[in-house]
């Protein structure tokens, strides 16, 4: 049995923890906020109950996968809803919204609608997708790229002459040479801003990203994804884990080349054999670990591309609100224009925030009863933004800084005004922003991002920092490292960093250990 000090109660840590203790090992989660969740975060008020961080339940074979690891299974764990329509997209200047049904035959008639030809591109466009996110989950995902073995592997090669164009070219290009029709484009090349990117920034290889969304279909889990927070905790104390909160870290106490264990803010010392740290690797580098011990050097981290910010508004709203479905997309003309003020180079010497701007809203209240009170809705909305927490922080009911609350403001009559709800404002009876600053303070966000590490090419894959330190028993996991950013990503993190500690360097996943029955 081995001591293992986790830093961060998100997804990753408990789920670093629960595999861990599952193990045998002794196993304690340090988190510096009062609550678990991280940026899945929940907040309450008046009724109303938000989820502050990721709304969209894809990839749904890794949570299953998890979930077996541990003895049980996600029908068990979770209540799923399949959303229909999967999200609405409203387009500027056009008349009508398009609701996106998940399911093959759904979206090729949807696309063959608004452009002759369409549906059929979007066939070719989808089997791609789907077989190079089969090669992704089976090869690339799982691998702590410790060595480049796994890209040898026979099913890698002889899909080269594949893969190698899709790393070659970004995703909008790869979009824009098959579909003419705008806002069937920016369908197809969203799903960047989910992995923290632009569609021209990012390879084309994420077009994977359809087959989930338009394949594979969108799921909600009821109450929330504070109830994935929820499981995941709970199979982590089921097995001994100890989670703290409100029990920040502020030194990795090294000795050599091994870390010894960790010291919190009013000085306690946890003794640790393993270390596995959560926070942004920026952060564990730059402020818990001395120097010589640091993975990545100042001049690494300077030529590093950040996710984008974001700003969000949580709203309680009076009255219930049609226009809107479960997840709903408002897309700006300008596509271009509109990224390049998040991501291009006046991004960080002169950063703005986007009016009008392509923006998320998320309505649970469509689907669960349980996030507002009788008579109201619950809406989550996301403007990615530059990285640039000098603009201000947010608050509650306009508190928060003028420019954060304007833009805001902003929002609020994009809103209304494209979706038909004129009087939105006024039915505005809980309202609260949250900004880059707030990320940076609340969870040590490089440059204030959202998102962790933009899936850049530079920032994929074997070029993406990896889960092990300088030191032998220090270990990193989460949005920030291997494999990437979202819920699912941080599982397979979780998992990497056990293998590792297991010293299992292969490609797989771990294997489902057999248990006895009762």
């Amino acid at each position: 049995m081995s001591r293992v000090a986790v830093i961060g109660a998100g997804i990753t840590g408990l789920a670093v923890a629960a595999l861990r203790a599952d193990r045998g090992d002794e196993v304690v989660v340090l988190e510096a906020l009062p609550a678990i969740g991280g940026r899945a975060g929940s907040w309450e008020r008046d009724g109303f109950r938000f989820d502050t961080g990721p709304s969209w339940y894809l990839m749904p074979e890794v949570f299953d996968h998890f979930f077996e690891l541990l003895g049980t299974t996600t029908d068990a764990e979770l209540d799923l809803v399949d959303l229909q329509p999967a999200y609405r997209v409203y387009g500027e200047g056009e008349p009508e919204p398009i609701d996106i049904v998940s399911g093959r035959a759904s979206a090729v008639a949807t696309f063959e609608a608004r452009e002759p030809g369409a549906g059929a591109r979007l066939e070719a466009y989808l089997d791609s997708a789907a077989e190079v996110y089969d090669l992704a989950v089976s090869r690339f995902l799982y691998d702590p790229y410790t060595s480049l073995a796994g890209l040898a592997h026979r099913d890698v090669l002889r899909r080269l002459p594949t893969l190698a164009p899709l790393l070659a070219r970004s995703l909008a290009r790869h979009v824009e040479q098959r579909f003419d029709d705008p806002l069937l484009r920016q369908i197809l090349e969203y799903p960047a801003v989910f992995l923290g990117t632009s569609p021209y920034e990012a390879p084309s290889l994420y077009h994977l990203m359809s087959h989930l969304d338009l394949d594979d279909g969108v799921r909600y889990p009821r109450g929330g994804f504070t109830e994935v927070i929820a499981a995941v905790a709970r199979l982590a104390t089921a097995r001994g884990v100890h989670i703290r909160t409100d029990a920040r870290v502020t030194r990795i106490l090294t000795d050599g080349d091994r870390t010894l264990g960790v010291q919190l803010a009013d000085g306690e010392i946890i003794e640790a054999d393993h270390v596995v740290s959560t926070a942004d690797m920026h952060h564990t580098e730059q402020l818990l670990l001395p120097s010589e011990s640091r993975t990545r050097s100042d001049r690494w981290w300077d030529t590093r591309v950040s996710s984008p910010g974001a700003l969000l508004l949580l709203l309680g709203v009076e009255g219930e609100l049609p226009q809107l479905a479960h997840h709903t997309l408002l897309f700006t003309a300008d596509w271009a224009t509109g990224f390049d003020a998040i991501f291009g180079a006046e991004a960080r010497s002169n950063p703005v925030i986007p009016d009008p701007a392509s923006l998320y809203i998320c309505r649970p209240s469509a689907t669960d009863a349980t996030v507002a009170p009788a008579g109201h809705e619950n809406l989550f909305v996301l403007v990615p933004m530059p990285a640039a927490p000098e603009l201000g922080h947010g608050g509650e009911d306009g508190a928060g800084d003028p420019l954060i609350e304007a833009a805001a403001d902003a929002v609020i009559a994009q809103i209304a005004s494209w979706t038909g709800i004129p009087d939105l404002a006024e039915r505005i009876r809980v309202r609260r922003t949250i900004s880059p600053a707030d990320f940076a303070a609340d969870f040590g966000a490089f440059r204030g991002g959202a998102l962790g590490l933009a899936h850049t090419l530079r920032q994929s894959a074997m070029f993406r920092p990896g889960n092990r330190s300088a030191l032998e028993n220090l270990h990193y996991a989460g949005h920030s490292v291997l494999p990437g950013v979202g819920l699912p990503m941080c599982l397979i993190s979780a998992e990497l960093v056990v293998k590792l500690m297991d010293g299992d360097t292969g490609t797989g996943r771990l294997s489902v250990p057999e248990r006895a029955e009762g």
